[in-house]
């Protein structure tokens, strides 16, 4: 009987695919649902290894990607919320919690999968409580992952006959290094361990690898993996890309170890397949599962020294933006209520730095367009938008307290003064933007153009930092020249405009790079506002 290639690949392919859209949908759902929490519930939680190893499994359950935990984590270290050794734990407790997806197909409940779906199309279209769709995506995920398997596993169910096939088989069984290169390769093409551990369920059920051959696939997956977590430490920070190089190295060892005891391994997951009369797909599934758990009990004690490794193989002085706050004392605020304020205003002059900093970014970006001008930028805004929080939190508690009305003075300046920094992020936020969509619709500045949002950058930079100098040091002089250059801000607004219809009427700019270029020096214009917000609450006369 001849072998239909098409059917073969569009079937698996389609499958596939039906199983990637399924898991991102599910776990999507599972998110929502949670809260969309995950970032703060990491950052709290992960005091100690042992609790990052707890909370990378309950993320990674949440989910549905191991890839999608480490690269959260490379992002909370990158910002400052994670220290190496706390990433480590929730990176190991990551490859844990991806093993439950595995124990899933492993139900195998195919026929049903239709059903499923039907259901959780019920829920998401004909319900308008969020929740209950939330719930609805996570069944409908659920019911498509599993007829994405049924595909796969129709589709691969004519390659037992194929001698090819059978030769690979036999290759892979006497060759486990092949077999580890196949996981690893296939897995870094599909960036999705759970989708090829599917994969080789399938295989294994089918008859089409033996158990020999498929441990080895099965080690390899894990290290496949750890390719999403590269990719997201590319041009972060240098905590960023130890953490990824950690991952890597925790799934290489692991792999390590394991082909080493490759055979006693193999005889263990036929003694417990027997034992607990196992399927064929959860065998695949329990061998994931040891392996995973094993791995990490094996390196546990080993953090530290992962930790030290990393930083040598990957030197230099890290920057991070720390998020959390440095000098807000809760102690203080029973004890010494004006010494809480100073604190405060320490924090927010640090927050009101990051601003600057933010400011800065944005003007690197619109002249180099490089990306991790952006991507920092966007960070800082994060921060000041922590900070934020944190800051006004601290603020409320001083208030319930018993306070001088000088003090009280001081307090309610810092109040006002804290949602004008963080209006400051929200502004550059806005040119980062608006420069994304400059670069993605390829809109060309004119060089007056440019030579215009230069000269106001720079000016807009200058103000916001004396206004910050003037709170730091309480100076009228230097809150008064905000409020000059705040006028000269406005007037070069008003006069970049008229500048900028003269150009559209005679031809030299687009209507797009028009909307862009005065989107600009209107949020370049509001920053300044808020600069002078700043000063005149120095000089008492804020409305």
């Amino acid at each position: 009987m001849e072998t239909n290639w098409q059917e073969i690949l569009f079937t698996f392919f389609g499958g596939l695919g039906i199983f990637l859209f399924s898991i991102k949908y599910m776990g999507d759902g599972l998110q929502k649902a949670a809260g969309n929490r995950l970032r703060s519930i990491l950052d709290r939680f992960t005091t100690n290894p042992f609790m990052g190893v707890l909370l990378g499994i309950v993320v990674t359950v949440l989910i549905q990607s191991s890839s999608g935990t480490t690269v959260i984590v490379v992002g909370l270290v990158s910002a400052g919320f994670l220290t190496l050794r706390q990433a480590i734990g929730v990176i190991m407790g990551a490859n844990i919690g991806t093993t439950v997806t595995a124990f899933i197909i492993g139900l195998d409940v195919g026929e049903y999968a239709l059903p499923i779906m039907a259901l959780g199309a019920v829920l998401i279209f004909f319900f308008k409580k969020h929740s209950i769709q939330n719930f609805g995506e996570v069944v409908f995920g659920f019911g498509g992952l599993f007829f994405g398997l049924e595909l796969m596993s129709d589709g691969m169910k004519p390659l037992r006959e194929l001698p090819a096939f059978i030769d690979m088989t036999i290759n892979l069984s006497d060759l486990p290094i092949l077999g580890v290169a196949v996981g690893t390769i296939f897995t870094l093409v599909v960036q999705s361990s759970s989708a090829t551990v599917a994969i080789l369920q399938g295989l294994y059920a089918e008859g089409i690898l033996d158990l020999n051959a498929s441990l080895p696939v099965l080690f390899g997956d894990n290290i496949g993996t750890t390719i999403t977590a590269v990719l997201a430490s590319l041009g972060a920070s240098i905590a960023a890309r130890r953490a990824a190089a950690v991952h890597v190295l925790f799934n290489v060892v692991g792999t390590i170890i394991f082909m080493i005891l490759l055979m006693p391994f193999t005889a263990y997951v036929e003694w417990i397949s027997g034992l607990l009369n196992l399927e064929e797909k959860m065998q695949i599934a329990f061998a994931h599962g040891s392996f995973n758990v094993a791995n990490t009990i094996i390196q546990f004690p080993l953090i530290g020294a992962w930790a030290y490794l990393v930083t040598k193989f990957i030197p230099g002085e890290d920057v991070t933006i720390e998020y959390n706050p440095k000098h807000l004392d809760v102690h203080f605020i029973e004890t010494s209520p004006t010494i809480a304020i100073g604190q405060a205003k320490e924090e927010i002059l640090r927050m009101g730095n990051y601003a600057v900093q933010g400011l800065q970014e944005t003007y690197e970006y619109l002249k180099t367009k490089n990306r991790k001008n952006a991507e920092m930028g966007n960070q800082l805004e994060q921060a000041i938008n922590s900070l934020d929080q944190k800051i006004t939190e601290y603020l409320v508690m001083i208030s319930a307290e018993s306070i001088s009305s000088a003090d009280s003075l001081r307090h309610t300046m810092l109040m006002e003064t804290v949602r004008d920094i963080e209006r400051v992020g929200d502004h550059f936020e806005n040119i980062i933007e608006l420069i994304d969509y400059q670069e993605e619709n390829k809109v060309k500045l004119t060089a007056e153009a440019m030579e215009d949002l230069t000269e106001m950058f720079t000016l807009t930079i200058e103000t916001v930092q004396k206004a910050l100098t003037a709170l730091d040091t309480s100076s009228l002089d230097l809150a008064r020249e905000v409020a000059e250059q705040e006028d000269l801000i406005d007037k070069m607004e008003r006069k970049f405009r008229k500048k900028h219809i003269l150009r559209v009427n005679e031809g030299a700019c687009s209507a797009q790079a028009g909307i862009v270029f005065v989107d600009m020096v209107s949020n370049l214009e509001r920053v300044g506002d808020h600069a002078v917000n700043i000063a005149e609450s120095i000089l008492g006369r804020r409305s």
